[in-house]
């Protein structure tokens, strides 16, 4: 068997694979298992599909030997419920060996409930990176015995801002090996990551469509933040004679009327809605109407509406947002029979929380999106946080109470008749006024 010759499993996962009908290793299994299973740190890069879950299922497993002991050995952590569970059906699949009890945590089911099936003894726990450092402040989830950390799907835990329940987790368990899952690998996830890992093997896997669909020449430009890409449509928008009509997609309407206020005048002047949220915006009915009107130069989408849009004519996509959907991305940018010889170009904003959705859409199409690079003349917006850890570095102005007053040129001292040097009571002052003369 492919299984027992490659890799150092044990006699019930190879059978449980053969029964489940994973016949032949992936290309990342390939790559991954012998690593893992020789105790190195590894960070797993695959698309959607690529059997990410079967070889984090299959690097677990292995490491019960014999019968369990009720104290968990290995931590797994998936960005949400979906993920859990989808996991913990792959270890029904797989598993064979009844003595292992795997624990679930998420916000589908209390606390107290959880905490007490963690009480009853637990060899695996699949958990939510923010439930699982909930249970654990309630000294509920033990991780003194944890031996393997496995970080699934770590673009999601990122996008949904889990970075911090999931580093504290790791901090608090010791020596162990740690296992990395993610679609795509970026700046935020790397300093995510980084620190937690020692001397990691990184292995990359590709596993595009055979199927190339015939799509229109698309352009990806990666930018920082909301803000940068602003900057760039704007940047782009400025050269009237090139960019002549455009239509520009975002996800939802709130989306592109923020886009609206933020172009410089002579393109919010050339700028139209189709079916905007407030009737204040200028609406064209359809792209149709938008390409015969001179006077309009831009077009704002949302895939919120689900419009069929016929884009025949229009010189520039942009692709402002990702959709979640990568349909709705593809409909805009394939080519149609009616227009095979277009030259319409299709441009795609995309942060690092978007690569992800971009790698998806290049393995449903069979073809990569050409990487341009960010004009030299763009301004790159700051992100919020560093914003805000600027203002809070910049040292504060504190009047000290020794700072006296240091009298101008034109000061003179006064005269010591005229001086006042004592003080006189109100009693005193009273008598005083009395005895003038009014």
């Amino acid at each position: 068997m492919a299984w027992a010759e490659k890799f150092k499993l044990n006699k019930q996962l190879v059978r449980s694979l053969t029964e489940a009908g994973f016949d032949n290793p992936k290309e990342l299994q390939q790559k991954t298992l012998s690593r893992i299973n020789g105790g190195q740190d590894v960070i797993a890069i695959a698309p959607e599909g690529g059997g990410k879950t079967t070889t984090l299922v299959l690097a677990t497993l292995n490491r019960f030997k014999h019968s369990a002991d009720n104290v968990p050995a290995a931590l797994i952590l998936s960005p949400d419920q979906e993920g859990v569970e989808a996991i913990n059906e792959r270890f029904n699949l797989l598993n064979r060996n009844k003595t292992i009890r795997i624990v679930l945590l998420h916000a589908g089911i209390g606390v107290d409930q959880q905490m007490d099936d963690l009480a009853e003894g637990a060899d695996i726990v699949i958990a939510t990176p923010d439930r699982a450092r909930a249970i654990y402040l309630k000294l509920g989830l033990n991780l003194n015995k944890v031996e393997l950390l496995v970080i699934d799907d770590a673009h999601a835990i990122v996008k949904k801002g889990l970075q911090l329940p999931t580093t504290e987790l790791s901090t608090s368990i010791g020596k162990a090996q740690r296992l990395v899952f993610t679609e795509v690998m970026h700046d935020k996830l790397a300093k995510m990551i980084d620190p937690l890992m020692h001397l990691p093997s990184t292995v990359e896997v590709e596993e595009m469509s055979e199927t190339q669909l015939g799509m229109l020449p698309q352009m990806l430009y990666h930018v920082p933040n909301f803000g940068t890409k602003i900057n760039l449509l704007n940047l782009f928008l400025q050269d009237v004679e090139v960019f002549t009509k455009t239509v520009v997609f975002t996800n939802t309407r709130l989306t592109a009327e923020t886009i609206y206020k933020s172009l410089l005048r002579k393109a919010r002047l050339s700028s139209a809605f189709i079916k905007p949220l407030s009737y204040e915006y200028p609406v064209a009915d359809n792209v149709a109407d938008f390409l015969r009107n001179d006077k309009l130069r831009v077009l704002l989408i949302a895939n919120e509406l689900d419009e069929q849009v016929d884009l025949t004519g229009v010189p520039f996509i942009i692709n402002f947002d990702l959709p979640a959907d990568k349909e709705v991305y593809i409909k805009h940018v394939e080519i149609q029979a009616s227009d095979e010889e277009s030259e319409t170009i299709a441009l795609t904003f995309a942060t690092d929380l978007e690569l992800d959705q971009v790698r998806r859409i290049e393995q449903a199409t069979g073809q990569k999106m050409q990487t341009a690079d960010l004009p030299d003349d763009l301004v790159i917006e700051k992100d919020r946080k560093e914003k805000e850890a600027e203002k809070a570095a910049r040292p504060k102005q504190v009047h000290k109470a020794e700072d006296k007053y240091t009298p101008g040129p034109a000061f003179h001292e006064k005269k010591p008749e005229n001086a006042k040097t004592y003080n006189i009571s109100s009693s005193k002052k009273a008598k005083m006024n009395k005895a003038k003369k009014h």
